[in-house]
């Protein structure tokens, strides 16, 4: 067992005036992960303590939070890598950049809503092929596209993004990833109405390329190249 010490942002609405810091020392195994040692923490010392979590396998990307000052899923992330010696303080605070609601829960409607706005699904009334087959792909273009469809929507990349930081009304690298996903997507027929919605001040324009993104995202997704990808295909018209 390894002797943990978890320093907590703690916010309740209905009495805190202001965030406090909440200090707690746990037994967990090097192999544990942080979520486990809240759930310690949870399931045993104060049970006012609130994060969100849900398949805690790292799939459905709901326990996003701060950890040791960077963005990460606390199910994926083992003790033993988050401390250097038995006793080390780990720091865990809510996401950046979005209301808190209360202690590591943020709301996450302003998320959603930039999410929502590139119109992050597909589409094509044109009719089936008459075999009734599906609309086929190549490998080459289903692996222009598959790399985005790996978004759990877990929001890390966005809220570790100092141009969201500094303006809410910035969509955002996960828009832009899942905006990327059906605008090169052969099958799709709206790319030029959604590369409109990007073309504007506060979409794929507002990137300043710092790379937090992609070092944030826990399924390895190569979230600034597809931005520059979108980028290239709005300055040179060619997907």
């Amino acid at each position: 067992m390894t002797k943990l010490t978890l320093k907590i942002k703690r916010f309740n609405p209905e009495k805190d005036a202001k965030a406090w810091w909440g200090t707690y020392e746990v037994d967990v195994e090097p192999t544990d992960r942080i979520l486990d040692a809240l759930h310690q923490v949870k399931y045993f010392q104060d049970g006012t303590l609130n994060l969100r979590r849900s398949c805690a396998h790292g799939v459905c990307g709901s326990d996003g939070m701060r950890i040791n000052g960077a963005n990460q899923l606390a199910c994926k992330l083992l003790v033993k890598d988050a401390i250097k010696k038995e006793g080390d303080t780990v720091t865990v605070e809510p996401l950046m950049g979005l209301p808190v609601i209360k202690d590591l829960i943020v709301d996450m409607e302003p998320f959603f809503d930039h999410y929502r706005s590139v119109m992050p699904f597909l589409v094509n009334d044109e009719p089936l092929p008459e075999d009734g087959r599906e609309r086929l792909q190549s490998v080459a273009e289903q692996e222009k596209i598959m790399e985005g469809t790996k978004c759990i929507l877990c929001a890390c990349c966005t809220t570790s993004c100092p141009s969201f930081w500094a303006n809410g009304k910035y969509v955002g690298p996960a828009a832009l990833v899942n905006a990327h996903r059906f605008v090169f997507d052969t099958r799709d027929r709206a790319a030029s109405e959604r590369l409109g919605i990007l073309n504007q001040q506060m979409g794929v324009w507002r990137c300043r390329t710092a790379f937090n993104c992609t070092n944030a995202c826990p399924r390895e997704i190569p979230v600034t190249q597809q931005i520059a990808e979108i980028k290239r295909a709005l300055t040179t018209g060619m997907i």
